[in-house]
């Protein structure tokens, strides 16, 4: 089995990976999420963890629409809390740092952590423990990440600072991608799909409404502008039931409501892991 993550050893992609595929042995890494949908197209990959949002940060729209280009189906989810912690070479203090680097995400979901320090300057790097890294194999004194726990031990880095997150009940829901198009989860209880609306007034509120009929429990909408045209946006929804019938039956009839839709995947509702 390969799985494909953003990021490199002890992020939390790869922890993720880890807890939901507890055999797992090597994940393939990639630098940004596009690499990651290219490695389950060209076959270096079977299957892939995908963050698609935090409870501080919010939804990482652009992996909506790389869900949608690239067809790959949602097979299942994992919601894992996420713990903060700034680390740095050993003997340094806070007073030493003029340079704080991390996953953007990680750096909003710090802000005020951060502000507390304004004479440390804060800067985007491309995964939370490439961060760490990055840190420890070049010897940058003066330097500190933002990263897992499991980063800094693994890195041999020491902590200054742990749970630095502006809220501790933070989770980050991580969606699962399989490279097979066509494979199927048994007694789905979950689904993602986008749609376009026909844009006439009320049309939004008539599918809201359908599900409401059908006992379909709405968990998330998301809206994003349609590329290329001004005033059209695709709608981007969770929900979950407890009959799979009625599902079915809500999707046929808000088919006749929407210019397109697309079934993201049908999976089974994601634990809740506390790392």
């Amino acid at each position: 089995m390969t799985v494909a993550i953003q990021g490199g050893d002890a992020s939390f992609h790869d922890l993720a990976a880890r807890t939901y595929f507890p055999q797992l042995t090597s994940t393939i890494k990639c630098a940004t999420f596009k690499e990651v949908f290219e490695s389950l197209s060209n076959g270096t990959s079977q299957y892939a963890l995908l963050a698609i949002e935090n409870t501080i940060a919010g939804s990482i729209l652009g992996n909506y629409t790389l869900l949608q280009n690239y067809g790959f189906p949602i097979i299942g989810e994992i919601r894992l809390r996420i713990i903060l912690c700034l680390m740095t070479l050993p003997k340094q203090s806070l007073q030493d740092l003029h340079l704080v680097k991390s996953h953007y995400m990680a750096l909003l979901q710090c802000n005020d952590f951060l502000a507390q320090y304004p004479h440390i300057k804060v800067e985007e790097y491309h995964d939370t423990a490439d961060s760490a890294k990055d840190i420890a194999e070049n010897k940058l004194f003066g330097e500190a990440a933002i990263a897992s726990k499991f980063a800094a031990e693994l890195y041999k880095l020491d902590i200054l600072a742990e749970s630095i997150e502006t809220f501790k009940m933070n989770f980050t829901r991580f969606l699962v991608i399989s490279s097979n198009k066509n494979q199927l989860i048994e007694n789905p209880n979950k689904a993602s799909l986008s749609f376009v609306l026909n844009n006439q007034p009320g049309s939004l509120s008539k599918v809201l409404s359908l599900f409401e009929k059908y006992g379909i429990n709405l968990t998330k909408i998301q809206s994003i502008p349609l590329l290329g045209s001004l005033d059209d946006y695709t709608f981007y929804i969770d929900c979950d039931w407890i009959d799979y019938e009625a599902y079915k039956s809500s999707i046929l009839k808000i088919t006749e409501l929407v210019s397109t839709i697309q079934i993201l995947g049908e999976y089974k509702k994601g634990e809740v892991f506390y790392n």
